[in-house]
């Protein structure tokens, strides 16, 4: 067993023992007054746009959380713009929160100072969905977290899950990713190694910042490449807007079901479809909802109960037309 699988176990075995904990200081809680307790504000980066497929199981999450345990949360939408989270951190901040949620996009240069003075000023900060390792490990103690997937091994298991889909040595294959981004470019990187590690010709497409923030723009994009390279067997992406468009790429260009080999992200209702129609083999789970459930609760254990910052991995399977079925039901409901 590599290593990367172990600490996939590892933590998800302490999710597990976290939550638990957690469940029972908060009902303890409840049972002695919790209501009465002060409210804890919470500033918290969500990434794209309100209620977009890769958005919406991080909010219901974050949203049940704060129900649960006594928050007001602030939602922050950010269009995945980096500078956009810049400029939310700061507003934030200026607001005094009781806890900031952030996400690691705009990298550890343009976050770092600005995380050292909202804990200078008693603002616990913790992260989510892209990690901040180095400032992970300067503040884990007063309560900087993490609950996301690891980038590079979730990338890798995506491609890993399009090999086992019917690919084989010599075949061309695309990745499409933001290849050009500190942190978001290690997920694309993990499916590159994995496909051309058992021998496809893998080419890599930078994602543009305009078909970051609009995944619809891909389709031009995608198929244009397609009609350039009939012999394409695959397309693997980890942006889970761009997943959703996939569907409407494959048609546009005349593929059916199986044509090309699909690896995607996250569980969008047209990803969804996608994978029940055969056009999608594998998307990555990052499990959403806990992306969005976890760091409030960080924030609060600290807050409440001085428990430092915990590091979940969120990201640790594939949804492929074997299983959708049983998750379909759980996906439409916003939690997975």
């Amino acid at each position: 067993m590599n290593n990367w699988r172990k600490s996939v176990i590892t933590g998800t075995l302490v999710l597990i023992l976290t939550l638990g904990t957690a469940l029972n200081l908060f009902s303890a809680g409840s049972q002695e007054g919790q209501a009465n307790l002060p409210e804890i504000i919470v500033y918290m980066q969500m990434g794209g746009t309100e209620g977009d497929p890769s958005t919406l199981a991080r909010a219901n999450g974050a949203k049940a959380a704060a129900a649960q345990m006594g928050v007001k949360l602030v939602e922050q939408y950010s269009s995945w713009q980096p500078e956009k989270m810049i400029a939310q951190f700061k507003e934030a901040m200026a607001a005094q929160p009781d806890g900031i949620v952030i996400m690691g996009h705009p990298g550890e240069g343009a976050f770092e100072a600005l995380v050292d003075s909202a804990f200078s000023k008693g603002i616990i900060v913790t992260s989510g969905n892209n990690p901040l390792p180095n400032i992970e490990a300067k503040y884990q103690y007063l309560g900087f977290g993490y609950a996301g997937a690891e980038l590079y091994a979730g990338g890798y298991l995506t491609g890993e899950a399009m090999i086992r889909s019917g690919l084989k040595a010599g075949d061309k294959a695309l990745v499409y990713g933001l290849f050009s981004q500190e942190g978001r470019s290690k997920s694309p990187e993990g499916m590159y190694a994995a496909l051309a590690q058992k021998g496809l010709k893998v080419e890599r497409l930078d994602i543009s910042a305009e078909v970051d923030a609009e995944g619809s723009l891909c389709i031009p994009i995608l198929t244009a490449y397609l009609e350039k390279n009939p012999d394409l067997k695959a397309i693997g992406t980890q942006h889970g807007n761009i997943t959703a468009n996939m569907m409407a790429v494959l048609k546009a260009a005349g593929k059916k079901p199986g044509d090309v080999i699909v690896g995607g992200i996250d569980l969008s209702p047209a990803t969804i479809e996608g994978i029940e129609k055969g056009y999608i083999s594998a998307s990555f789970d990052q499990v959403l909802y806990l992306q969005g459930y976890v760091p409030i609760m960080q924030i609060v254990m600290t807050k409440r109960y001085k428990i430092p910052g915990l590091h979940i991995n969120t990201g640790v399977g594939t949804v492929t037309p074997e299983n959708i079925k049983e998750l379909k039901p759980l996906i439409e409901e916003g939690i997975r």
